[in-house]
């Protein structure tokens, strides 16, 4: 069991994650021991067990500290309990009502989608996105629209090596530099778009959902039945007209549950 001289270094590893994320970057350990009023030896030490434990990124080319994928992940699972499904469930069947496909809201699991919620028109479409279902975030147009939104150094450490980059169909990024630049695309565009990526003869248009410090820790998509004439090439279709209906909903989620828009 631990001793009561746990709980001080408990409370300022908490403090030094609270730094870390309310930085749009990573910082110093220099910066962290200033903030903290922590001796530099403390702060170091404090950093490196964070960094064991994968709450804390450390980038070495940089000298600085970010959140790891520890941090990442658990904010993500705040979005699987019940209250955020209540929030985003009735927003989810008025999108359906507008733009008549199949919509979802998902979160990242790792380097997977995990699909919450799945919402349908009078006359579904067969589709493989169930609730519970994982699938490859790189080729999801919900999981590339917060992959877009983190910054790089969780990307690589959720894609470490090609055998990350599995396959569905024949289209979709083949490894990190592919799936960075696709990133840089969609990061520009808005939305994230996936065309027979997952399932042939379906596309996806997605939209993140923003947590209070601006971090993506959700993705509403939609779903639909799409025949690219130009088979097997991806078509370049974007539909920002579906995307933007998409957003309306996400900016809606987002603001129920206290979040903000980079």
């Amino acid at each position: 069991m631990g001793t009561s001289s746990d709980v001080p270094a408990l409370r300022r590893g908490l403090s030094i994650l609270r730094v870390l994320a309310g930085r749009a970057g990573p910082v110093s350990a220099a910066t962290v021991a200033r903030e903290l009023g922590l001796p530099r030896s403390t702060t170091y030490h404090l950093l490196s067990e964070l960094e064991a434990a994968g709450f804390v990124a450390h980038l070495p080319a940089e000298r600085r500290y970010g959140l790891g994928i520890a941090a990442f992940e658990l904010g993500s699972a705040y979005l699987r309990h019940d209250p955020l499904e209540r929030l985003a469930g009735p927003l989810l069947r008025k999108l359906v009502d507008r733009v008549g496909h199949t919509a979802h809201l998902g979160v990242l699991h790792g380097n997977e989608s995990l699909y919450l919620i799945k919402e349908r028109p009078g006359r579904p479409e067969t589709l493989v996105t169930e609730v519970g279902v994982r699938l490859p975030a790189h080729l999801t147009a919900s999981g590339r629209a917060m992959l877009a939104q983190v910054p790089a150094a969780h990307v690589r450490a959720l894609f470490p090596a090609a055998s990350a980059f599995l396959r569905r169909t024949e289209r979709g990024p083949r490894g990190l530099a592919e799936l960075r630049q696709v990133l840089r695309t969609e990061r520009r565009l808005g939305w994230a778009v996936e065309d027979g990526y997952v399932t042939p003869g379906f596309a996806s248009v997605a939209h993140p959902v923003f947590d209070h410090g601006r971090r993506p820790l959700a993705a509403i998509s939609v779903t639909f039945r799409h025949h690219c004439a130009n088979e097997p090439a991806v078509c370049g279709q974007t539909w920002p007209e579906l995307a933007a209906e998409i957003r309306r909903t996400a900016d809606e989620l987002t603001s129920r549950i206290g979040g903000r828009r980079p």
